[in-house]
């Protein structure tokens, strides 16, 4: 399933649904015309956000994917519940982050090509211990963007850039999780923009603590959170195979591939659950994949760092697409 957090309009609370074809099926209000209509109200209980909805996933998504297979037998697009319709035509919906608050967003450096090439920029080989753990730092939760929402240039940067990822969110939660059963700990997946200001990046790193400022000012996350079913014919040799590109006003700039990912996503989720609690609705970045920003390609081969009236479109097979325009 393709789950969304959405807005018919800019400014109205967020509401939850999932993805039929190219409507957006409010869960609530189709939960309620179930119960009213149908006589069954089994969806009823089915919490009113994503976030909620992930504290007891394996129930509530059970009860999702019922409703989803009895709303898709129906005219879903002519049901109404008190004078509004269920379904939302996708393309005049505002979407949010799937997830818009989380407790925790983790960003880890997993794709083995861009540490290359980042280390080798500033003439550092590679560390042997990065093969051995994957690492991450925190990222900024109350500064994340949904799909073709608006990203302001920060201030005080002339090296804006865009980061291609793919992102996981977390299902139940727990702490010290093994590797071995982390798979039921990832309800979905999602594509991630980790903007990054360069010139603050390198200022700060440079002093052995980072990346914070050059990084905290933006995150984009989506189109959708995209369940593990869905990608189950994606995988080969036990590694997923999803091609990742990113557009710059429509010129191809980054190809790259998830298969290329050294550290697994359940490798990446023992470590973050390692002595503390993973919550509900949490992040976790894959790190940028190769080719994945213009810090690696160079400015001077891509047409420059990021301007105002830049639009970057991030593509994912079988995920989506997540657009942003720098304003």
């Amino acid at each position: 399933m393709k789950f969304a957090t959405y807005t018919a309009f800019r400014g109205q609370k967020p509401r939850f649904g999932f993805i039929i074809k190219d409507k957006i099926i409010d869960i609530m209000r189709s939960s309620i015309w179930m119960n009213e209509h149908n006589k069954d109200s089994t969806f009823l209980s089915i919490p009113t956000t994503l976030k909620l909805a992930l504290k007891e996933w394996n129930e509530n998504f059970d009860k999702l994917k019922k409703l989803e297979q009895k709303i898709a037998d129906l005219d879903y697009t002519s049901l109404q519940i008190n004078g509004k319709s269920i379904s939302t035509n996708l393309n005049d919906s505002h979407l949010l982050p799937p997830v818009p608050n989380p407790t925790s967003f983790r960003d880890f450096y997993a794709f083995e090509q861009h540490v290359k090439a980042a280390r080798k920029l500033r003439g550092l080989d590679m560390n042997p211990d990065w093969y051995k753990i994957p690492i991450f730092y925190f990222s900024n939760t109350t500064s994340l963007y949904g799909h073709k929402e608006d990203i302001q240039y920060p201030i005080k940067t002339k090296e804006l850039d865009f980061e291609l990822e793919i992102a996981i969110i977390i299902a139940n939660g727990g702490k010290n999780i093994d590797k071995k059963n982390a798979e039921k700990f990832i309800a979905g997946y999602t594509i991630l923009n980790d903007w990054s200001a360069r010139d603050l990046q390198r200022e700060e790193m440079q002093m052995n603590l980072g990346p914070a400022k050059g990084k905290d000012f933006a995150n984009s996350f989506g189109p959708y959170m995209v369940t593990p079913d869905e990608l189950k014919n994606n995988w080969e040799n036990d590694k997923m195979n999803l091609r990742m590109t990113c557009y710059i006003n429509d010129k191809l700039i980054s190809d790259g591939n998830t298969n290329d990912l050294y550290h697994s996503f359940p490798s990446m989720i023992e470590r973050a659950s390692m002595n503390v609690d993973l919550k509900p609705g949490d992040y976790i970045g894959s790190g940028t994949v190769g080719t994945g920003c213009i810090l690696e390609l160079r400015p001077e081969k891509t047409g420059g760092w990021l301007k105002k009236g830049d639009t970057i479109r991030l593509e994912i097979d079988n995920i989506g697409v997540l657009e942003n325009k720098i304003i």
